[in-house]
């Protein structure tokens, strides 16, 4: 089935408070998005965030983001009161996410909350808590032993903790249970609030497309945790880092520091005590990816895996390098950890990201897993017509069309920067003579490809100037801070959309006699 997406994360969302949450504005949003006839909303990675306030650097792989969880839905509970989260200030102004503040006071408000739920735990919540055991208790540990240490990675905690003294960490549990359980009813929270928005959107026949960072972080329960699955010494330090080499995006690379995978452990499939708080004694190859999988279809319609051409070979950088230009490629699992898993759990729903620098060798394993690829219209013009990610030389309709990711500059901003030779590859290409024609000509021409779903960014349909660049890699700083108004989800923009939806066969109606029989089954 041909369909459409919009890909826009959810730190995106109007709100008063700083941030997108999935309240009020999230529900608008899946309905402007129904009125649209568009499918899918892709978001990006839903954990904590950390360094560098990237959802790609997280403090946990399973753990979501406290600062999306919505106060006037706790308030709906009767756990909070108005004046619990109005007397904060929130933010500057309400076109980008200030993380600064929204750090110093989103956990005093959750922490309210917390206090006022003590007292009525509910039967809900015991039943996460014990079906969330792989991770949940370790990272509620995680998250209170890094407050108790003013935010610092747990590689500079006391070395008893750090290294997993198991007298320490008991010590430790018992000392600061109330914390730790403050941490598990955030999850609990958060997750009672993303399942309902889901359901919301899957009634309203929009699938969630989620982001799956194909590393952790370094300062994250999970390296923490399972020391044995990643390139450390003896010391829980790194030997060599993830990144990726010189490209189109970065002339020196790009470092993005986080520990490498021990693959031959994870074929192995031997879990320790500390791997494995299920205590489960069976061995299973690649059994921790199995687990990261398993929970993140759950959570997710379908899962976009970042950088996937990282398990067929990896780009390993020593770790005292200043920047990427000095690693060397290693041999990673390759489809052998998808047909493993898929053992297991059937046939995954997954994109795989296969931007980059795609040797045969990441060629072939694509083709073996069958997952759809990627293609970005930026990326088409200014060479020449053999150029892979022009839609006349697309073989298969089994692929996703960007007009650009994340990653890369609004339409606008990219038509600006544009050289003269691709300036005039658009032009001859798209049959257009004026410049600023150029973007809604890509929207046309991602809609118009073969490929089975087609997705643009809301910055591109809003067309928003270059300053609402979602993320430029190899930079700190200036990053993630997007954010849409409600004045901009207008009738007359979910019309246009769906016109093009229907123009080009992305537009699935059900006839009155279907919807009929739908409403009766339910």
């Amino acid at each position: 089935m041909r369909k459409s997406g919009i890909l826009m994360h959810i730190s995106s969302l109007p709100s008063k408070f700083g941030i997108g949450k999935m309240g009020k504005s999230a529900y608008d949003f899946v309905d402007f998005l129904s009125n649209a006839g568009v499918k899918c909303w892709q978001v990006l990675p839903i954990s904590p965030t950390s360094f560098g306030d990237s959802p790609y650097q997280s403090f946990s792989v399973y753990a979501g983001n406290p600062y999306f969880i919505d106060f006037e839905l706790l308030k709906s509970d009767g756990i909070l009161k108005k004046s619990d989260y109005e007397n904060y200030k929130w933010q500057n102004n309400s076109f980008e996410v200030d993380y600064k503040r929204i750090y110093e006071s989103t956990f005093k408000v959750l922490k309210t909350a917390y206090k006022n739920y003590r007292n009525e735990l509910s039967a809900l919540y015991f039943k996460f808590t014990e079906d969330n055991k792989l991770w949940l208790d370790d990272y509620a540990l995680f998250m209170t032993l890094k407050f108790k240490n003013d935010g610092k990675a747990w590689y500079e905690w006391d070395k008893s903790l750090a290294m997993r003294d198991s007298k320490a960490l008991a010590k430790a549990r018992e000392d600061y249970k109330k914390d730790i359980d403050f941490f598990k009813f955030v999850q609990y929270k958060f997750y009672r609030q993303w399942h309902n928005l889901k359901q919301y959107a899957n009634d309203k026949g929009i699938e969630i497309i989620g982001d799956m960072p194909i590393y952790t972080a370094y300062d994250s329960a999970d390296v923490w945790c399972n020391p044995e699955l990643f390139q450390l010494d003896e010391q829980k330090r790194p030997v060599d880092v993830a990144g990726c080499p010189p490209d189109a995006f970065s002339k020196t690379g790009q470092l993005w520091g986080n520990p490498l995978y021990n693959w031959e452990y994870h074929k192995k499939g031997t879990l320790g005590k500390q791997t494995n708080p299920l205590g489960e004694t069976k061995n299973e190859p690649y059994k921790w990816w199995r687990q990261r999988i398993e929970f993140s279809v759950k959570i997710f319609d379908i899962v976009r895996i970042d950088h996937f051409r990282g398990f067929e070979s990896y780009y390993a950088i020593p770790a005292n390098a200043e920047t990427a230009e000095t690693g060397e490629w290693r041999k990673g699992p390759g489809a052998e950890l998808f047909k493993t898993i898929e053992a297991k759990l059937g046939k995954l729903n997954l994109i795989s990201e296969d931007l980059g620098f795609l040797t045969p060798e990441v060629e072939e394993m694509l083709k073996e897993v069958g997952y759809p690829g990627m293609k970005i219209m930026q990326f088409a013009f200014g060479g020449d017509s053999s150029n892979e990610y022009l839609p006349h030389n697309f073989t298969t309709n089994n692929t996703v069309v960007y007009t650009g990711t994340h990653d890369n500059p609004t339409l606008k901003g990219w038509v600006n920067s544009l050289s003269k030779k691709a300036l005039k590859h658009c032009f001859d290409y798209l049959n257009i003579e004026k410049k600023k024609d150029i973007p809604d000509a890509i929207i046309r021409l991602a809609w118009a490809t073969c490929g089975d779903l087609a997705i643009a960014q809301m910055q591109d349909f809003l067309k928003a100037e270059e300053n609402a660049r979602m993320n430029t890699p190899s930079t700190l700083g200036i990053n993630w801070k997007y954010r849409i108004q409600s004045s901009d989800l207008t009738e007359d923009l979910a019309k246009q959309i769906k016109s093009l939806n229907k123009l080009f066969n992305r537009l699935e109606e059900k006839t009155k006699e279907e919807s009929k029989i739908k409403k009766e089954k339910k």
